[in-house]
């Protein structure tokens, strides 16, 4: 599974990324949303794990980048800061879960992977939409 993992507390981003890591992850980091959203345009994540509150980009204008790039990358928002507002306009947004820093790493495996699931899920229906309409109208793939 791709991560990418954004905060700008590189202590931080390099211990979980190490525990991530350890687990089998392949991890990308990035210390600012500047830096997330140029990875983002150059490779395919699978999830993104992302701090709310950052300098320059916030966590929340990075996720409606991300989403604007990669519709099918799943975004989980990380925060000390947390209010209602924030989660629920992340949520419209299209993030897929908020969690409270700290947590615990069983909880963030858990995000991870139902986000993963998700992404999972949607490729495979965009997938089978598309052959069954190649079955139907062999001729579409001619159209633009």
């Amino acid at each position: 599974m791709r991560l990418l993992l954004v905060d700008d507390e590189k202590e931080f981003v390099e211990t979980l990324a190490e525990r991530l890591r350890v687990r089998g992850f392949h991890v990308t980091e990035a210390f600012n949303g500047e830096a997330a959203i140029e990875k983002v345009k150059s490779y395919n994540f699978d999830v993104a794990i992302v701090d709310v509150q950052m300098p320059g980009i916030s966590g929340i204008d990075a996720l409606k980048i991300i989403k604007d790039l990669k519709p099918l990358t799943e975004v989980v928002m990380l925060t000390g800061h947390a209010t209602i507002e924030t989660a629920i306009e992340g949520m419209k947004l299209g993030a897929f879960d908020f969690l409270l820093k700290p947590c615990k790493i069983e909880s963030l495996l858990e995000k991870i992977n139902n986000a993963h699931n998700r992404k999972t899920e949607h490729e495979e229906r965009i997938q089978n939409a598309m052959v069954k309409k190649l079955s139907t109208s062999p001729m579409s793939v001619f159209e633009t």
